[in-house]
């Protein structure tokens, strides 16, 4: 299936301070499954963008590989952006910040994409404190490849096969604590009202911030004994072509109650309990905010909200003494100051 524009329709909606409608911050059709929590995360940072009042092409998209790694084509079509290797998008969105500064980056993984082969990666961005917003499509399954467990898979969940996970999960949140980023948040893919302002919050704090968004896979039968399953089909049939259906299935949404927790009841009859932190949390102690996401509960809830920010911090940019001007902007002959510059600069090391 190919993505397809959506129609640009804009009559009688209302406009930011740049005088565009919310439609001029969205981007292709969708392909993903129908209920997929990723396309409530896009419809988030559509609204974010739009309420910041941020041009479409003063964006920078990035992302890896994955069905998370999707979501970049679905929103800011008019902005620059570019789907790169598995797990190696940290990297090229360093590079391109480098040169210029000026852009927003949105780099936008997944569990897999983050915490197994590209964890290295995602480690070093955060230790370079690079100025993103570096946004985790957090499902604890590999989706495209049929939903095997991912490294964010807690200890006892069951896949659709009813195999339990038995491997230590990797939490980011935890990680890019540990690591020293200056904002840490998780989100719930299904709660807007709290992914929005997380989102923009992300992308005006100078540095690296990391969102965890819970975003729900929507499950398909493909489990053994079924006779509607991949190795079923590949035995007894003859395919033309690889398809693959998925029973369409309902958006997932809710909202917290007064306390602050928020229980989800998954498409397979899991149920998911999210709590925001508390009206007194301070995500200014960092210590505080690894002993809250360290600290296991005993009705199996996981913590949401604003986790941790430090607004001291001196990014890449700060850090490296990048000049102010984009080096994309800088002349030849300034990049190139010739041989005897050459000179100078290799002396200062013997």
């Amino acid at each position: 299936m190919t993505s397809m524009p959506k129609p640009k329709i804009s009559k009688h909606l209302p406009t930011n301070k740049l005088g565009l409608t919310i439609r001029h911050y969205e981007g292709v059709m969708s392909t993903l499954c129908a209920g997929c929590g990723h396309d409530s995360v896009t419809a988030a940072l559509v609204q974010a963008f739009w309420e910041l009042d941020l041009a479409p092409e003063s964006a920078a998209k990035v992302s890896g590989i994955g069905c998370s790694s999707k979501t970049t084509a679905y929103f800011m079509g008019q902005s620059h952006g570019i789907n790169t290797v598995h797990g190696r998008m940290p990297s090229v969105a360093t590079g391109a910040n480098a040169v210029n500064g000026d852009l927003h980056y949105i780099g936008i993984s997944g569990d897999g994409d983050s915490l197994s082969i590209g964890f290295g990666q995602f480690a070093h961005a955060i230790r370079r404190n690079l100025n993103m917003l570096y946004m985790i499509e957090n499902n604890g399954v590999y989706g495209l490849t049929k939903g095997q467990f991912s490294a964010s898979a807690d200890i006892g969940t069951k896949s659709k096969k009813g195999i339990a996970n038995e491997q230590t999960p990797i939490d980011p949140c935890i990680q890019a604590l540990t690591l020293g980023a200056g904002f840490v948040a998780r989100g719930f893919s299904g709660d807007k009202s709290q992914l929005v302002p997380l989102i923009k919050a992300g992308l005006m704090h100078k540095g690296f911030a990391l969102i965890d968004v819970i975003s729900p896979c929507v499950t398909f039968n493909d489990h053994a004994g079924s006779t509607k399953s991949y190795a079923h089909t590949y035995k007894y049939y003859h395919p033309l072509v690889h398809t693959d259906f998925v029973a369409q299935a309902d958006e997932i949404t809710g909202a917290p109650d007064a306390d602050g927790l928020l229980s989800v009841t998954l498409h397979d009859g899991g149920v998911l309990r999210l709590r925001q932190t508390e009206s007194d949390y301070d995500p200014r102690d960092r210590a505080q905010a690894i002993e809250t996401l360290m600290t296991p509960s005993d009705t199996g809830e996981i913590r949401t909200g604003l986790l941790y920010l430090n607004e001291d911090m001196g990014d890449m940019h700060a850090a490296n003494s990048l000049p102010a001007t984009p080096l994309n902007a800088i002349s030849q002959d300034v990049l190139c100051p010739g041989s005897e510059a050459l000179a100078k600069l290799q002396a200062r090391y013997r």
